[in-house]
């Protein structure tokens, strides 16, 4: 079942922590992509040093997050890699969560001919949020898309994960963030394919 725009108003925290276990399906010209989300990071502006929506900074960027819960906030870092983002809480409110790492499920064969990984292990297809939009084929023409109509890029119910499993830690490269560098709002679950 494709999720719909009520899963995704929630505040960030928790918008992250339900996402793990659910299925990001890219539907390509090779038929559907299925991976399951293994590793999220929460970022709750406009009060998140380490947001990009910090302090209500609304700019062509950032005006993605201040839109409809589930859509989705694709940017690109570092100059090279673009990272996928779900928008989440409410219309108005910049929250949004990085999928930072996802584990394959169907149509490997997609993943490996975009990676162009070689003789590396699988898990360095998508162990990561620039792996894995470049594993999936999600680059900018994808910022401000709603993930709920289940056409291209949408994600599904996949599977429930107990609370109990749920691991966090500080999220990761935001040492300019200052007291918010510290905040344990990456989540993760057990997978070879986490960033961390």
């Amino acid at each position: 079942m494709v999720l719909k725009e009520d899963f995704y108003a929630r505040d960030g925290l928790t918008l992250a922590r339900d996402l793990l276990g659910r299925y990001l399906v890219r539907e390509s010209g090779q038929g559907q992509v299925i991976t399951k989300i293994v590793e999220t990071e929460a970022y709750i502006g406009p009060e998140d040093k380490a947001c990009h929506a910090y302090d209500n900074r609304r700019t062509k960027r950032t005006e993605v997050m201040f839109g409809r819960p589930g859509l989705a906030y694709v940017y690109l870092v570092y100059g090279i890699h673009n990272c996928f983002n779900i928008v989440a809480a409410s219309e108005g409110k910049p929250e949004a969560v990085l999928i930072r790492a996802v584990e394959p499920v169907k149509g490997l064969d997609f993943l490996r001919e975009n990676r162009a990984i070689g003789k590396r292990p699988d898990r360095e297809l998508t162990n990561g949020p620039g792996k894995l939009t470049e594993a999936l084929n999600i680059n900018r023409d994808y910022n401000g898309i709603s993930l709920t109509g289940g056409r291209d890029l949408y994600l599904t119910s996949g599977i429930e994960v107990s609370e109990s499993v749920i691991q966090s830690g500080p999220r990761i490269n935001i040492d300019y963030a200052e007291e918010y560098k510290d905040k344990n709002w990456r989540f993760f679950i057990d997978s070879d394919f986490i960033s961390g």
